[in-house]
């Protein structure tokens, strides 16, 4: 059954607003490091990024692929537009007596090959999540959410972990080394969607019922840009 909404209701509004607000606050804590151990490293990033894949899940599972698209390239937009304010209130001219350029610079700054890393990772992760989260719901029916919602997880988190690591350090580190942050982040970020899955079921669960929505994406086309 699919059910479509011409009108954002409320509640697509309050998510959307939390998801793109995750986004922005895990790019901005992204460069702050995180000794996990003393062999383990993170961003610290990973403590919230991995909110946003529940959110896609959410919005795919209730309100099917093309809401989710369109939320997905919101966040993108926002991301885009967070970072070149970033850049140019670090490139503004700032007086003698004012000492924290630097530290200012060190914190909201990100280079060409980071930033690229990050949006294309974005990309790529959340529209994998979103388009193999919508087929496996059409293939089972509907059933057994949890296994979507990891099974997608697992395809999109894929994706950003080895994009954005591998796009981002790759020359400037020995191979080891980026293989073990691209594993041990991988499997912090799918250990976090399993950990939160009761929670996904409950606002799954509450937005269908107060929505009166649960979309099917029967016979659409998976394409990123509109269809």
């Amino acid at each position: 059954m699919s059910n479509k909404k011409t009108t954002v209701s409320t509640m697509f509004m309050v998510i959307a607003v939390v998801y793109v607000t995750c986004l922005l606050l895990s790019n901005l804590i992204a460069g702050k490091m995180w000794a996990v151990t003393g062999s383990i490293t993170l961003p610290a990033a990973v403590i919230l990024f991995p909110i946003t894949y529940i959110f896609g899940d959410i919005f795919t599972e209730v309100y099917g692929f093309r809401q989710a698209r369109t939320v997905i390239w919101l966040g993108f937009a926002c991301s885009f537009f967070a970072v070149a304010i970033y850049l140019i209130t670090i490139a503004l001219p700032h007086p003698g007596f004012w000492q924290n350029q630097e530290a200012f610079a060190t914190v909201m700054g990100t280079t060409p090959r980071v930033a690229a890393a990050s949006f294309i990772g974005y990309l790529f992760g959340e529209f994998s999540n979103s388009m193999v989260l919508s087929k496996l719901k059409v293939a089972t029916k509907g059933k057994k959410l949890w296994v979507r919602t990891i099974l997608s997880t697992l395809v999109g988190e894929g994706f950003d972990s080895v994009i954005f690591i591998t796009v981002s350090f790759w020359g400037t580190m020995d191979n080891k080394t980026i293989f073990q942050m691209i594993l041990f982040q991988y499997l912090f970020k799918v250990g976090y969607e399993i950990i939160f899955t009761p929670a996904t079921y409950a606002i799954v669960n509450k937005l269908k019922k107060v929505e009166g929505v649960d979309t099917y994406d029967y016979d659409i086309k998976y394409n990123v840009i509109k269809g």
